[in-house]
Order: structure tokens, then sequence, then C-alpha cells
């Protein structure tokens, strides 16, 4: 048996709508770069993976806590933008099984579920209308199909791709994630791996009271211990 553990450092920009029953602004925009998340934190985030493999069975969890305060764009002037509060709680867990198993590449594939907790506190200023604010949150989780592929180009440099898709209307509507690495192994232990990740989904209740379509993507750096 096997176990990875993975700390990693994701400089994700947040993109994308949230439905509101705010009067005159029914959906706002949220737009934060992947470099000013470090500046927008408004609490401690936690990002990490594991995965525990078996001969060609292995089992991967993903935990991803994002609290940050953005500004809001409104598209109109009822109101004069305005900030939201957003905590961002997932948590992925997949069974793959390697199907290509070479001493220079491998292949992966399953499926399994990603769970999510997504909140926005958005308060918006005045403008021809007074000020407002309204609380958005839900939780859901989404069936996956996932898949993973490495290739080691040769002393000890090599690079992998992993994506996902879910959802299919059974919580969200779509919930998607991929994900390239270039990789450096250290010594047998230790790898060092840096690349881009973009994580989606799409999500509004059957009475369409709550909503979100939510990108996020940026950079990721990332460490892998085996043991």
């Amino acid at each position: 048996m096997q176990i990875f553990i993975t700390p990693y450092l994701w400089l994700s920009g947040i993109y994308g709508t949230i439905e509101t029953p705010i009067d005159r602004a029914s959906t706002v925009n949220v737009n934060v770069g992947p470099f000013q998340v470090l500046g927008d934190l408004v609490g401690a985030p936690f990002m990490g993976s594991a995965e525990v493999r078996y001969g060609p069975i292995g089992l991967l969890g993903d935990v991803l806590h994002v609290p940050l305060s953005a500004p809001v764009s409104t598209r109109n002037a009822f109101y004069q933008g305005g900030n939201v509060g957003l905590t961002a709680n997932t948590g992925t867990a997949v069974a793959l099984y390697r199907f290509i198993d070479l001493p220079n590449q491998f292949a992966d594939f399953g499926g399994g579920f990603r769970s999510w907790g997504f909140e926005a506190d958005v308060g918006l200023n005045p403008g021809l209308l007074p000020g407002a604010a309204t609380k958005q949150r839900a939780g859901w989780g989404d069936p996956l199909f996932a898949g993973r592929y490495h290739y080691d180009f040769g002393n000890g440099f090599g690079a992998t791709a992993y994506g996902d898709v879910g959802g299919f209307g059974l919580g969200a509507h779509t919930d998607w994630q991929v994900m390239g690495t270039l990789d450096y192994a250290l010594n047998s232990w230790i790898s060092l791996r840096a690349g881009y990740r973009s994580l989606n989904f799409n999500y509004t209740t059957e009475v369409g009271s709550v909503g979100f379509n939510i990108h996020m993507r940026g950079p990721i750096f990332a460490g892998t211990f085996r043991f």
C-alpha cells in the first residue's frame, strides 16, 4: 500500500455571477484575479489532497476551504457596486482504477463525488435605489467521472493531467475540473509540482431563489510526499 499527501497553494481567481432576490439587481458579478486572492482573504484557507493506493486501485480525496471578500459589479445605476463575502467549501472523493501502468507513464479512470458548501454575503452600495444586502447559501453533492494521466520525461521531470466532470442536474447543472502540472521528483518520496487548475460549477435551486455560476481558476503549486 502507498500513501500520497499533497499540501498545495492554489492562487485561484473567482469569476462568475450570483443570483439574488434584490430589487433591480437579480444578478451581480464577482471578479477576483488570482493574485488578488491573498489580499482578499478574510480567514485562514485550507487546501490539500491525499491518495491511498493498493495495487491498481486508488482512493483520492481533496479538500478546499477559501474565505474571502471581494468587490461586485451590478451592471446598472440602481446600485453603485458593492462587496461580497465569499466562502467556498468543497470536498472531492474519487476511486481510480489504473488501466495503464508502464515504467514511464500511467493512466487512471474512475468515479466519485464532490460536495459543495458555497455562501455569498452580498452588500450593494446605494445608487438610484437605497443600499441593499442579502446572504445566499447552498450545499449540494455532485456525482463525478474522473481521469488522470502521468508521463515521465526522465531525470526526475514529468507531467500530470487530471480532469473530472459531473453534476448532470442531480446537484449542480454542471460541475467540472481540469488541472495540469509539471512535476519534479527531488527523491523517491518528495515531488514538487507547478501548474494550472480550473474548477467550475453552475448551480441553481429548483425555485430559482439561489443561483451560482462560478469559475475558479489560477496557478497551483504543490508538494507530494510519498509514504
